[in-house]
């Protein structure tokens, strides 16, 4: 190098600057480094282009991506590019080799590369030799770098040799600084040192200092390669984790897992048997490897049971006024339903700590089960969960799985405790009426010792295996029909009730809460429409036909959306809804009022019908045929039913001559029952009386009145015996215009159940014995003496058996 070269270093020069990030370079010493940063690739761009020199300076933070002036070291390396490499994902390899040592006197940052304006910053002159004190140093430094060897992974042999063999304290600092692993922030403090000797004792003391860390680690490494094997990586890193605590003095602070869960299980205040169960639990984690199977298993047995509320719960905040008021604002209708929840949460606050008390919400779908059993809950104050029992078979979706299965868990008891969060919840068993059975067990009997509060107290679920006590729950079940529910089950709840909703409930409901609701989900505001009474009720009777109001909801859901349509694409008009108009938004009529003849007929009887979904009016048809004496019963008829009307033709037999009928009829006629509609099933002895009067009608040809519905079993000697579903079968003759409906006398207790505007529009006649039937429902010029005789001379007995089919 030439005086000039020298001269002109030393003068102020603008370069093009590299920000290093987590690396340093000295002169004289070769590196190579990847670029990604767009202003970082100008910059070796231009120094490839002009002249080969960059300033590379290590910049402070290394997350800083767009670095300032303040974010960079003064001192830094004047270096020249040696070669770059173009690699994937637009990330480019550089070899650079440092030249001398320079300062920055200005950086600007705002251009498309960094530039810096820098000079020389020179190394004191150096002396031809070392002093005693360099030569004291470099013989340490050498000492002390053999044994940093043994300690750290192998090196590239000629670094190692040229350490060795060089002996200028000079050369000696920069090449052993560019070459040991030692932290960036100390590589540069050597940069910026100029007197060598401060240099070599720096060196000397960060060394010392990565020596006493090595040996720790090995020390860290021999005691965990004596306690694991080497192929346990994370129980590996654990114990390195431990033996740093205890050589840091912390390991007495320290708790252990195993610590941490038995004093978590001592917090919880459990039984003796319970805390002793779950902390020799906890005590064989100290005897498995930690990434084993079976200390996973424990760990999540422990975790599951320490998540539990055994002694958490809430605080009873009952008023009965504000009870009253949030089921009127919640559930239209519903009298009786919520005047035994009110008697329930009564009881509940004169008896806190009354125990047993089980709701049984039955009713039809769509009536309000669930959302009732919610109501009760936010009366109550009480965290409410709800467990879907439909379609359960396996006796440890209640119970749980024993933990040495894989993939073992708790049952839906314990989880639904675990998801309130306490220990007192309100629990909603919905469709317990669906549960199954097989070869896994039965989940009924299960649910026998979750609801009975002498046994709930401490209920063991297989995979908790102590005892939990649930008695401080309350539950509340529901079911579409009692018919599939077990009797001992039955036998362990208090049974309500919902029948379905009246034409006018619906009405109120969709007025007053669903068609609001649903209008508003879609973002309407109240003068963007309006729904007529008349399209509300034409909605009820000719788009849905159900017990509850779900159809409803859903077609008043389709309604809001094609409005919604129709006022986006017209702004500004107010939408109104009536009879006709409905029509074109849903479409024609989904279901049409029963056809019923509206003029009195031989042989067709109106008969009532309970189903899921309601009362519906059954009419029976019956043709008397020349014949040899056969019987045809049609319509899909189950067992029970096709029992009735065989019984109601040994019936008519034994009265034919009281009504100037042929007596030999079962020898001459073919008779044929039938019961539209032919498709859907039908079973159930309440259609007795319906079908003895249509075969009475066809034989005697006799007119039946038009406007009279009837319903009742009937026996061989001509007794009414009493049935069920009377309001919703009522509910259907109203529907239907029917101006009178024979019951059975037995079901005049009934009748205050059948909602007001139902007995405004029809008279009810309670019946003990058929020939009182035929008085009102036959159309028959000159009464036989059939009454006086009461049919067969047969005085009807009384009987206290109210059977209710």
């Amino acid at each position: 190098m030439n005086e000039l070269d020298i001269n002109m270093r030393l003068m102020p020069t603008k370069l093009p600057a590299l920000a290093l990030r987590g690396i340093s370079i000295f002169p004289s010493t070769l590196l190579n480094f990847e670029v990604a940063r767009d202003k970082s690739l100008a910059a070796v761009n231009y120094a490839l282009k002009n002249g080969k020199n960059i300033f590379l300076v290590t910049q402070k933070d290394i997350m800083v991506d767009n670095p300032s002036e303040k974010d960079l070291y003064k001192i830094g390396v004047v270096a020249q590019v040696k070669q770059i490499i173009k690699g994937n994902n637009n990330i480019t390899r550089v070899i650079v080799e440092g030249k001398y040592r320079a300062k920055a006197m200005a950086v600007n940052t705002s251009g498309e590369y960094i530039v810096a304006e820098v000079v020389e910053y020179p190394m004191p002159k150096r002396k031809l030799l070392p002093t005693i004190v360099q030569e004291a140093l470099l013989r340490k430094l050498k000492d002390s770098f053999d044994t940093y060897l043994s300690l750290i992974p192998p090196i590239a042999r000629d670094i190692a040799l040229r350490i060795f063999n060089e002996d200028d304290p000079y050369e000696f600092a920069e090449m052993f600084a560019g070459n040991i692993a030692i932290p960036v922030k100390d590589k540069q403090h050597i940069l910026e040192l100029s007197n060598v000797t401060k240099r070599l004792e720096y060196l000397l003391k960060v060394l010392e200092h990565e020596i006493n860390i090595l040996e720790i680690e090995k020390e860290i490494s021999d005691k965990v390669q004596e306690a694991v094997d080497k192929n346990q990586r994370e129980y590996y890193l654990r114990e390195q984790l431990k033996a740093i605590s205890k050589e840091l003095g912390e390991g007495e602070d320290t708790i252990s897992e195993v610590d941490k869960y038995i004093e978590k299980i001592k917090s919880l205040k459990l039984s003796q048997e319970s805390e002793d169960k779950l902390t020799s639990e906890a005590k064989k984690l100290l005897k498995l490897p930690f990434n084993s199977h079976e200390s996973g298993v424990i760990r999540g047995y422990l975790d599951t049971c320490l998540e539990l509320p055994f002694n958490k719960s809430t605080k009873d905040k009952i008023d009965i006024n504000k009870a009253q008021k949030l089921l009127d604002s919640e559930h239209y209708g519903l009298k009786d339903v919520k005047e035994r929840i009110l008697e329930f949460m009564a009881v509940r606050k004169l008896s806190p700590n009354i125990k047993g008390q089980i709701i049984c919400l039955v009713g039809p779908p769509g009536v309000g089960k669930t959302s009732i059993a919610a109501s009760l809950a936010r009366a109550m104050g009480r965290k409410y969960v709800r467990v879907s029992l439909g379609g359960v078979h396996d006796e440890s979706e209640i119970r749980g799985h024993r933990k040495t299965y894989v993939g073992s868990m708790p049952g839906r008891i314990i989880n639904a405790f675990k998801q309130a969060g306490v220990n007192n919840p309100l629990i909603l068993f919905d469709e317990i009426d669906k549960m199954g059975n097989d070869f896994r067990g039965d989940p009924a009997s299960a649910m026998l010792e979750v609801l009975d509060s002498e046994q709930n107290s401490s209920f063991r679920d297989h995979y908790i295996e102590i005892p939990f006590d649930i008695s401080n729950a309350v539950f509340v079940l529901s079911a579409n029909t009692l018919d599939t529910i077990p009797a001992p089950i039955l036998d362990r709840m208090e049974v309500i009730e919902l029948s379905s909703y009246t034409a006018e409930e619906k009405f109120r409901i969709l007025k007053d809460h669903i068609i609001k609701k649903q209008f508003e989900r879609y973002g309407f505001k109240k003068s963007q429409y309006h729904i007529t009474d008349s399209a509300i009720r034409d909605i009820i009777d000719f788009y849905t036909r159900e017990a509850g109001v779900r159809q409803a909801e859903r077609t008043v859901s389709s309604l809001a959306r094609k409005i919604a349509k129709q006022t986006v694409l017209k702004e500004g008009t107010k939408t109104v809804v009536d009879s006709a108009e409905l029509k074109a938004y849903l479409g024609p009529h989904k279901f049409k009022n029963d056809d019923f003849e509206k003029k009195d007929l031989v042989g067709v009887v109106n008969g009532l019908a309970y189903t899921t979904i309601g009362g519906e009016m059954l009419q029976i048809e019956t043709s008397v045929l020349d014949g040899s004496g056969k019987i045809e019963i049609t319509g899909s008829l189950g067992d029970v039913m096709t029992e009735s009307a065989k019984t109601a033709v040994s019936y008519v037999r034994s009265i034919a001559k009281y009504y100037g009928i042929d007596t030999e009829f079962y020898k001459n006629c073919d008779i044929h029952i039938h019961a539209p509609e032919g498709a859907v099933p039908k079973d159930g002895p309440s259609a007795g009386v319906t079908m003895a009067t249509a075969l009475l009608s066809a034989l005697g040809n006799f007119k039946v009145r038009h406007d009279v519905a009837m319903t009742g079993e009937i026996t061989l000697r001509g007794r009414v015996l009493a049935i069920g579903g009377l309001k919703e079968k009522t509910m259907a003759a109203f529907k239907a215009g029917i101006t009178k409906v024979i019951i059975p006398k037995q079901n005049e207790a009934d009748l205050h159940l059948i909602d007001e505007s139902v007995k405004a529009a029809i008279e009810f006649v309670p019946v003990s014995d058929f020939s009182e039937i035929v008085e009102h429902a036959l159309v028959i010029d000159k009464m036989p003496e059939a009454k006086k005789h009461n049919h067969i001379g047969i005085t009807n007995v009384n009987t206290d058996k109210n059977v209710r089919i």
